[in-house]
């Protein structure tokens, strides 16, 4: 990759290419403008990184096994209680 854009940009091509973002920019801006940059790579470096380890996890975990517990029911009312008769 790196020999393939040395062959499409020389020297002259890059002092051109900087010559045009400083004045573009201005110099001031250029080390906010690098500083951004830098901090989005950064970002993108450890959201990747975040998203491979939670597939390497997710692949090496084993689900955990459980047993099923019925649901509760609160619907249900208490039994009732058996009436009481009296034989005279």
């Amino acid at each position: 990759m790196n020999a393939m854009l040395a062959s499409w940009f020389g020297g002259p091509q890059v002092i051109l290419i900087l010559a045009i973002i400083i004045i573009l920019f201005g110099a001031k801006k250029i080390p906010e403008l690098a500083r951004g940059v830098g901090l989005g790579i950064k970002e993108f470096k450890k959201a990747t990184k975040e998203v491979t380890d939670e597939i390497n996890n997710a692949s090496t975990e084993t689900p955990p096994t459980t047993t099923p517990v019925p649901p509760a029911n609160t619907t249900a009312q208490s039994p009732a209680k058996p009436t009481e008769t009296k034989v005279s």
